[in-house]
């Protein structure tokens, strides 16, 4: 057996061991309790930008979170009153984010649907083919340039305004959580990604690089990269890209699990690491 085909082996076991059963330790979950279409968008676009930090914190404040946005979360984004709302979300704080960036981008999340109908048709008109970064820019450019009705100073968005923290750029970090969100949205129902835009093939996402997948990538010798950008990103999906041209972020989950759950201690060679098992199936 070729190394490529352990390789692939090997990581479709862990995809099988790394099932829905898991969502509890991912903020993938609180979408998942949303049965419509718009209200998985809306939450997920904000549990996406949110999903820096532990996840006991991540879903601390997701449940305030999910406390404002009600039943319908998509419809409270459409109607919302920026002012009135940050009265609500004033004393929120998760990390340096502040509640003021979380209605900001609660807000942008409404005037998307008002003008295209949903936050998937407002991505569209930025998504170019086999191009994410391209894609990425321009979707965040658009958002920024959206009204922040009246929550930080200026008609223009202050250069330094918390909200800018949630629409990174290729030019200068990984993308992790904008990568993330797509792989939610873009990837077809399997009891973990939501499968709601079709528009965006599977084979242009681009794996959520974070430091798990950084490690593991390193470790397996998927990537060569000093520094955890998007370039470092787009090399690690292209050695998976070689498993499944078609999927490539297909084993994000399974992988991020293994250093989410501690099952991949930071040290090489620790007793019972999966990562280490794996790797000495390919020596």
């Amino acid at each position: 057996m070729t190394e490529l085909a352990i390789l692939r082996e090997s990581l479709e076991e862990l995809r099988r061991r790394y099932d829905a059963s898991y969502l509890g330790s991912d903020p993938l979950a609180f979408p998942r309790r949303f049965a419509r279409s718009d209200d998985r968008e809306v939450v997920g676009l904000v549990a996406s930008t949110l999903a820096y930090g532990n996840v006991k914190t991540i879903a601390n404040s997701m449940e305030r979170i999910l406390s404002f946005l009600g039943p319908r979360p998509a419809e409270l984004a459409r109607t919302l009153e920026p002012k009135e709302a940050l009265a609500a979300l004033g004393t929120f704080k998760h990390r340096w984010s502040r509640g003021r960036d979380v209605v900001c981008l609660v807000h942008f999340a409404g005037q998307m649907i008002q003008s295209h109908g949903s936050v998937g048709r407002f991505f569209e008109e930025s998504f170019v083919e086999h191009d994410m970064a391209a894609s990425l820019m321009g979707f965040s450019e658009r958002a920024l340039a959206l009204d922040h009705g009246g929550l930080y100073r200026g008609r223009r968005l202050p250069a330094k305004a918390g909200i800018r923290f949630f629409f990174t750029s290729p030019r200068t970090g990984a993308c992790k959580r904008m990568n993330m969100f797509l792989r939610w949205m873009v990837r077809a129902d399997d009891g973990l990604d939501l499968g709601l835009w079709p528009f965006i093939p599977t084979s242009n996402l681009v794996i959520p690089l974070d430091t798990h997948i950084y490690r593991i990538g390193h470790f397996l010798g998927f990537c060569r990269r000093k520094t955890p950008g998007f370039r470092t990103a787009l090399e690690i999906t292209e050695r998976l890209r070689q498993l499944d041209p078609n999927d490539p972020i297909k084993y994000d989950f399974a992988l991020s699990r293994m250093g989410i759950l501690e099952n991949c201690p930071r040290h090489n060679n620790a007793r019972d690491c999966e990562l280490c098992k794996l790797k000495k199936r390919l020596s």
